[in-house]
């Protein structure tokens, strides 16, 4: 029980903070702390990461964060890729998914990374994005 309140409170902040959703902390968390297999992490983490997107997102919008228009249609089209997902995800090993997962975690990290060192400090958001677009 202590593992899943850790977990749901490292999750919830790194998801408010940086607004991964928390499932890269929820799913090795799970995993690592929980014992649960690489599918059960993957699928508890969808249903955890529900009521955290839902404050997260509403938190954001009340301070003018949220491109509604965006958003709206980014989850659209991914209620498609997330069936399809857990199709593939259901056809992997518990190995094959916790590889993938970690290639993914890592090449996210490589391209986080090289932006950020590419734009200057004083550059601020991507052209384009602004706290008042909705």
């Amino acid at each position: 029980m202590i593992g899943a309140i850790v977990i749901g409170l490292a999750g919830g902040a790194i998801a408010g903070l940086l607004g991964v959703g928390g499932g890269v902390l929820f799913v090795p968390g799970l995993v690592i702390f929980l014992s649960l297999s690489q599918h059960e992490a993957e699928a508890t983490s969808l249903l955890a990461i529900v009521p955290v997107a839902i404050v997260g997102a509403i938190t954001h919008d009340r301070n003018g964060n949220v491109r509604r228009r965006d958003g709206v249609l980014v989850g659209l089209f991914a209620l498609g890729g997330a069936a399809a997902g857990v199709v593939v995800a259901n056809a992997l090993s518990g190995t094959a998914l916790r590889i993938a997962f970690s290639v993914l975690l890592v090449f996210v990290a490589v391209q986080l990374a090289r932006d950020a060192m590419r734009r200057p400090p004083e550059a601020g958001p991507p052209p384009g994005v602004s706290g008042a677009e909705r």
